[in-house]
């Protein structure tokens, strides 16, 4: 089930997104650290009815935010549609004991259809260029590389912009 998250449920994605950088560092990509995902990051999506949850028999096993919130570093990018109507994935984890089950796949396709039902004319994202597996999962989605982005607290890498129209 998947559903909008709140506050009581802070503590588990915390666990979850912790439980995801320990699994890219063990794997050499250094995408998440101790700065970034945070509270705050989590509070604000949860205050503005961003932020959603995946649970498995009652258990929370991943998180999506779906924002409207265009941060200042992809005003750079050229997209492929000039607008102000676009959302913006974000903070995508899954506990690495529940990867590769599907669960990513079902946050996407729920962000998609919330994108297309209230009719936006684009999704875009950004991951990691040290994170090959993101790249190519949103590529077979058909999501578009278009450009790099910088954020230095992260990491010293770029982050690949993706969009696709729908």
């Amino acid at each position: 089930m998947i559903r909008k998250a709140t506050n009581l449920d802070i503590d588990t994605i915390l666990g979850i997104t912790n439980a995801c950088a320990l699994f890219m560092i063990k794997n050499g990509i250094y995408q998440w650290n101790a700065s970034y995902p945070n509270r705050k990051a989590f509070e604000n999506d949860v205050s503005r009815g961003e932020l959603y949850v995946i649970e498995i028999d009652n258990e929370v096993v991943g998180c999506i935010a779906i924002s409207t919130f265009m941060d200042e570093e992809y005003k750079t990018i050229q997209w492929l549609i000039e607008n102000n109507n676009s959302v913006y994935i974000h903070r995508l984890a899954i506990h690495p004991k529940h990867q590769g089950k599907g669960y990513a796949r079902s946050l996407m396709d729920f962000a998609e259809k919330q994108a297309i039902d209230n009719s936006y004319s684009t999704i875009r994202l950004d991951t990691f260029s040290q994170n090959k597996r993101n790249q190519k999962f949103y590529e077979i989605r058909g999501y578009k590389k278009l450009g790099i982005v910088y954020f230095p607290n992260q990491s010293e890498h770029p982050f690949y912009c993706y969009e696709l129209v729908i």
